[in-house]
């Protein structure tokens, strides 16, 4: 067999062959295994050439009961306590506490890791996280320093220091033009610095959903033709909903409100409650945001970046809050939002009923439902791409080409010398 058809024929084995990414993620709120899942569920459709393993770094670093010992608390349930509890004022306080406890067990950290990459080979790591990438990077270089390190921030911006972006060799995807410069900033080359058009989604919000507005308002209670406000604050819900309601129903707002309370059967109870002037539809928990999303014109919620994202998928303006109990790492988000022109930041949610009512004056809400339909997010599917491209500049050397060669008895081994510039021009040295 000549030369050029063993080695064609083994670089079609290889790209048959899945290779293996390892996505990080944490429980803590509910962004990053959303967006761990919506990745895994784009790659295993390639062609199953992606074998996808999630890692929840959580259930590793119980081992070493890392932020228990200091609070009795793990890390993603004291942050799912707080969000819970409505005490995001404490987090700029409570941030510095947080990082110091991770440093503190930082070697402790990276000796994990390091033995559970020797036991779990990967192709690729991708971290959604915050706060470890620094230890998934240093352990990952220790066991297989061949192997590329991805941190995907879920958030529109970076929250330095030591938020997602640190001071390392690694590949960082950012969904803003913001987080890119912040990378840049920092010193990262620019080749190693992609830019999505936006936040991961889950697949559904990317097709988004048709429904027969009229008739399916009437089903849940609504009036067909009245301006319709989807009220969401996460998969929790907030005690700020139920204040949002009473306002509104105190005002001269003429619309009708979908409230969805997530997990929060207490706060459920309360809105169902209430006798409102106008029409209201109360739900808990539910897999089909996307279906209240199509039967709605605006958002009221927090400034959450996948409330944010997926209102504007719907093209719904968006009505957010910005002050001290608004999370740091969110913050951001709001200025981009009036930077873009998608809708109304205010200092407090007691000016709600005023600015709903500036939101859909004609000419405003035009151009606000303007600015929205133009909004393009495609970041799910532009992903795969980008780790490709990746992967491709950590292609293997040449010896591991011809030793491959020479385990197959049915193949001559071919001298590679001459083929040798060509395959390490496509490394990184």
């Amino acid at each position: 067999m000549r030369q050029s058809q063993q080695v064609a024929q083994l670089e079609e084995g290889r790209s048959l062959m899945p290779r293996k990414i390892t996505i990080v993620l944490f429980d803590a709120g509910g962004g990053h295994r959303s967006a761990a899942e919506a990745l895994k569920s784009v790659l295993e459709l390639e062609a199953s050439s992606w074998q996808v393993e999630l890692l929840n770094i959580q259930e590793l670093l119980d081992q070493l009961d890392v932020l228990r010992k200091a609070t009795g608390l793990r890390i993603q349930d004291g942050y799912n306590l707080i969000l819970r509890k409505g005490w995001t004022r404490l987090t700029p306080q409570l941030l510095p506490l947080l990082q110091g406890v991770i440093r503190l067990y930082h070697r402790s950290t990276v000796k994990l890791l390091t033995e559970y990459w020797r036991d779990h080979g990967s192709d690729l790591v991708l971290s959604v996280i915050p706060h470890f990438n620094r230890a998934l990077a240093e352990s990952l270089r220790k066991v297989s320093p061949e192997v590329p390190f991805v941190t995907l921030l879920t958030d529109f911006a970076d929250y330095p220091p030591h938020f997602w972006i640190e001071r390392q060799s690694q590949y960082l995807i950012c969904g803003t033009k913001r987080a890119e410069q912040q990378a840049l900033a920092m010193a990262h080359d620019r080749g190693d610095v992609f830019l999505a058009s936006g936040m991961v989604m889950k697949p559904r919000f990317y097709k988004p959903r048709v429904v027969d507005r009229a008739e399916e308002r009437k089903r849940l209670g609504l009036d067909p033709d009245r301006p319709t406000g989807l009220l969401l604050f996460g998969g929790h819900g907030s005690g700020v909903m139920l204040d949002i309601v009473r306002r509104l129903d105190a005002g001269r707002s003429q619309v009708q409100l979908i409230a969805l309370c997530g997990n929060n059967q207490k706060l459920l109870t309360a809105i169902r409650s209430l006798r409102t002037r106008f029409p209201l539809f109360a739900q808990g928990f539910t897999s089909e945001v996307d279906y209240y999303m199509a039967l709605s014109e605006f958002f009221i919620g927090k400034p959450g970046p996948g409330s944010i994202s997926e209102a504007l998928q719907f093209h719904l303006p968006v009505i957010v809050e910005m002050n001290g109990s608004t999370l740091p790492q969110e913050r951001y988000n709001a200025d981009w939002v009036t930077e873009n022109g998608l809708g109304i930041v205010l200092g407090s949610f007691r000016q709600v009923d005023q600015a709903v009512e500036r939101l859909l004056e004609p000419l405003n809400f035009a151009a606000y439902r303007g600015r929205a339909g133009s909004y393009r997010n495609r970041a799910l599917y532009e992903i795969p791409d980008f780790l490709e491209q990746i992967l491709e500049r950590h292609r293997p050397p040449a010896a591991p080409l011809g030793a491959a060669v020479r385990e197959n008895s049915n193949l001559e081994p071919p001298d590679l010398a001459p083929l040798t510039p060509r395959l390490q021009t496509s490394c990184p040295t």
